[in-house]
């Protein structure tokens, strides 16, 4: 839709009106802290609070001197497990998901999402094709995940170019990097009441001599989700109380084995993930995916003078998804062979900074064969120096970072062109520690991105998204220039941050729909690709202009009770404008919302609700979607079974209010909402 001046002007307006807000919250903030020490302070008992100190983590991304910006993991990520990655971190502060149909969802932080988002497992790519089109799944899983990070500022210049919304790694154990005294592991089963979940996962590690062993597993079967309502709330006919086609079964088996050294360790590993998911529609479509990767991973300390540590890996991945038809045949064929590997190395402290230095390389060769080949069968490739440093100066420290690379994609169509980039990012950082318990960070970021091969190849039918997809060749590299600043509060009855962030993308690529006569209705095509008022498929352009993203992150952790009851609250947004185009489309709608934790002996309980407002900030002919409110409670009771045996009991509720959710980032917004009202139980066994 479009905008008047006067709308325009409102629009801002409001947005000024919230930002203005922000010195009342830090107000608020610090006088409530002061208010909850003072209180704690008075009572008769004085007890400090627990710290809890965590083992290194195997395959842990980031040395040492650098760390994520977030991280999930323990009793907090098996909370929020859901079906795909995107849904599992859509709770985290700043993070949302594509959520197209349980089967995937690729996570979208601050606005950001596809290619601007580098997934990870394991430190190394996932070799899928989610960056393709959100229906294509993320080649990862979190029930078998240990760990997983989120990473911004200048470490992103580690994993690759143009991650300006950050980088996602899954963690997984598969390789193990240390000897075991006695074998060890964890499980857990769990069932869903709204997608009839079956799940569960098992992993083990152990030691023969100087070799150690991991052996993975999980399997999930779902069926169609339930919802308070119609799929299609503006269809008569559309289904009461299911979203058809939504069910998903996916399986994983995976073994790693390594050598460790008194310097170091030399591992190997093989898994393959097999997933049957449904594409909620009127087709029937079904994605059949199968995966199989290879990995090599080794550390050496003390490699040569003036280095701690040598890092390697590579991986090979063969990755197939065949996309089937309502009648079970295969439509269209898609295939990614990749291998990719990266060797770093963390040197000395030289004049006071220490950090890493690497090169990274990168080849894909993708094909589709079928009746939804809209893009050609492409080789690419692409290979980057990175350097990133860090370093301490009295309340002060300093990071930096900068890479250079290059890419390249060639189609197999000689019709087409091929396309070469070479693209440079720096970026710089500090953190300065003003007063006991305060921190100040700030961060500037200026990274290039090269256009991936969908958005310069595209041009055919794309059933999923309901849309007819023309890409552009003539797309030049994107260039993101970010700007984060943080106020941290790290100690006392209170700890929390504020976030606020900007960022100015030059030549920012993106889909728009066409609207050929002007009229303000999208141009639409039939099954034929023919120009058709009542066609099904919506004609979408792949075009270039600038862009603005800038929003707030808030959270406050509020101890109510030392080591018994605690209280989080929590808000973000984002704003993203495009040159002469309006809003950018689908884009995250503010949250704000709250969270309960209590811990009493062996029991444990957790509330959070959380309100997502309307988005009203809609794209040209876009949609808004209503707002909704999430409530979800859990109860866990901790058992200890032997010297090194416990076993959690957990029942959750989720969305206890039945809320009709339809997600404004999603495709299937209007034909696929999340899950009604669902109770979750299960078990999780550590040994």
């Amino acid at each position: 839709m479009d905008y008047s001046d006067k709308n325009l002007h409102d629009t801002d307006t409001r947005k000024k009106a919230r930002l203005h807000k922000l010195p009342a919250f830090l107000l608020a903030f610090f006088c409530l802290d002061i208010a909850v020490t003072q209180a704690q302070t008075d009572s008769k008992a004085v007890e400090l609070p627990s710290v809890t100190v965590a083992a290194p983590t195997a395959e842990q991304t980031e040395p040492g001197i650098f760390k994520p910006a977030t991280v999930l993991q323990g009793n907090d990520l098996r909370r929020k497990r859901e079906a795909n990655l995107g849904d599992t971190l859509s709770r985290e502060l700043g993070v949302t998901s594509t959520s197209f149909g349980p089967g995937a969802g690729r996570p979208i932080i601050r606005g950001l999402d596809g290619p601007r988002i580098r997934i990870l497992e394991n430190g190394i790519g996932t070799g899928d094709l989610s960056i393709i089109s959100p229906d294509h799944a993320v080649a990862t899983d979190s029930l078998n995940a240990s760990r997983i990070e989120i990473l911004r500022g200048p470490s992103t210049l580690l994993y690759g170019s143009g991650t300006s919304g950050g980088v996602v790694n899954v963690i997984t154990d598969r390789i193990p990097d240390r000897l075991f005294k006695r074998p060890q592991g964890n499980l857990e089963s769990r069932y869903n009441s709204a997608t009839n979940e079956r799940g569960g996962a098992f992993n083990a590690s152990g030691s023969l001599g100087k070799l150690s062993w991991n052996l993975g597993a999980f399997k999930r079967v779902t069926s169609n989700i339930n919802i308070p309502g119609r799929a299609d709330k503006n269809d008569p006919n559309s289904k009461h109380g299911v979203v058809k086609n939504s069910a998903t079964d996916s399986h994983n088996l995976s073994f790693g084995t390594s050598y460790v050294g008194e310097r170091g360790f030399l591992g190997v590993s093989i898994s393959r993930l097999e997933s049957l998911y449904g594409i909620p529609g009127p087709e029937g479509a079904k994605i059949d995916m199968g995966q199989t990767r290879y990995g090599v991973t080794g550390e050496l300390d003390d490699p040569m003078k003036g280095f701690q540590q040598l890092k390697m890996r590579f991986n090979y991945n063969d990755y197939k998804h065949d996309e089937l038809e309502d009648d079970g045949n295969i439509g269209t064929r898609f295939k990614n062979n990749e291998i990719e590997g990266r060797v770093e190395m963390l040197h000395n402290p030289l004049a006071n900074w220490q950090g890493i230095l690497g090169v990274q390389f990168q080849n894909r060769d993708f094909s589709v064969a079928g009746e939804e080949a809209f893009m050609p069968s492409t080789k690419s490739h692409s290979v980057g120096l990175f350097m990133v440093e860090k370093r301490h100066w009295n309340q002060w420290q300093f990071e930096v970072g900068g890479r250079i690379e290059h890419a390249a994609q060639n189609p197999q169509d000689t019709a087409l062109q091929s396309r070469d980039f070479n693209l440079y990012s720096i970026s710089a950082g500090s953190a300065w520690e003003f007063t006991n318990g305060y921190k100040l960070d700030l961060t500037a970021t200026r990274g290039q991105r090269a256009p991936t091969t969908v958005a310069l190849y595209a041009n055919g039918i794309h059933v999923a998204t309901n849309t007819f997809d023309s890409g552009n060749q003539a797309l030049t590299k994107e260039t993101s220039n970010n700007a984060d600043l943080a106020l941290h509060k790290t100690s006392g009855a209170i700890k929390g941050k504020v976030n606020l962030f900007y960022n100015q993308i030059n030549d920012y690529v993106f889909q728009q729909s066409a609207d050929s006569n002007g009229d303000g209705l999208a141009d639409r095509v039939n099954d034929d690709g023919v120009l058709d008022f009542n066609g099904s498929y919506v004609v979408q352009n792949f075009a270039q202009t600038g862009a603005k993203f800038y929003g707030l992150e808030a959270e406050a952790n509020i101890e109510l009770l030392p080591k018994m009851l605690n209280l989080r609250l929590f808000t973000d947004m984002v704003y993203a404008k495009l040159n002469h185009n309006g809003n950018v489309p689908r884009l995250t709608p503010q949250r704000f919302g709250l969270e309960l934790d209590h811990q009493l002996g062996s029991w444990q309980s957790n509330f959070n609700v959380t309100r997502v407002a309307r988005q009203n900030r809609v794209a040209r002919l876009e949609s808004e979607t209503q707002g909704y409110t999430l409530m979800n409670a859990e109860v866990a009771y901790n058992v200890k079974g032997g010297r090194s045996t416990h076993y959690t009991f957990f029942v959750q509720g989720k969305n206890l209010l039945d809320s009709d959710i339809r997600v404004h980032t999603s495709f299937l917004k209007n034909t696929a909402p999340l899950p009604g009202r669902a109770v979750v139980v299960g078990i999780r066994g550590t040994f």
